[in-house]
């Protein structure tokens, strides 16, 4: 039987490594990241600087850091610690940069469906995104994928069965469009000729 030439996607990106110059944008992107992220905290605990209890110690305070996590992005899995703030008085600090959550850029959550849709199966997610994005890029099993599609078709299920009598839609035979006029109270929807041109 004659060997097979096919080489997998895990055996190529094993192979050809990672080049100089996505290890330099990988590195700038985790330091950029991780000096905005330590910003963000700083100016927090600024701002809640005054805030003191009883005995006059601050209600706002640094303490230490979360452990270390992996955010899958465009240039690969970059790793960064978070600062921990800690409050005194019940309340809560939130990233705006980095949610609690977050394990994926945006740009990699819009490359998921673009891959469905181009007939990437399920099971070869795993293996497509390893190769995009190097060998870090967990947390995109055939599981997560599954989940994903399900509130991608319920999204679609409640867009398709949206209320419409609220706006007067009015068609151009000829012109392939649709256009969104405003709706007048008595009138129905119905289709039309424009002939302004």
């Amino acid at each position: 039987m004659p060997e097979s030439k096919v080489i997998s996607l895990d055996e190529r990106a094993k192979d050809e490594g990672k080049p100089f110059l996505e290890q330099l944008l990988q590195e700038g992107a985790r330091k950029l990241l991780q000096a905005a992220i330590e910003n963000e905290v700083i100016d927090y605990i600024q701002f809640h600087k005054d805030r003191r209890d009883e005995d006059g110690q601050r209600l706002v305070v640094r303490n230490g850091h979360l452990p270390e996590r992996e955010i899958v992005s465009g240039v690969g899995p970059i790793r960064v610690r978070q600062p921990r703030v800690r409050h005194r008085d019940k309340g809560r600090f939130s990233s705006a940069i980095l949610p609690k959550y977050m394990r994926r850029t945006p740009s990699v959550d819009a490359l998921i469906p673009a891959l469905y849709l181009k007939g990437i199966s399920t099971g070869d997610f795993t293996e497509a995104l390893e190769a995009i994005l190097g060998e870090g890029a967990s947390g995109l099993s055939a599981t997560n994928i599954v989940r994903l599609k399900a509130g991608w078709e319920a999204d679609y299920k409640a867009w398709s069965q949206r209320d419409l009598a609220s706006k007067a839609l009015r068609l151009l035979v000829g012109r392939r469009r649709l256009l969104q006029c405003p709706a007048r109270r008595g009138t129905n929807l119905r289709a039309g000729l424009d002939r302004s041109d």
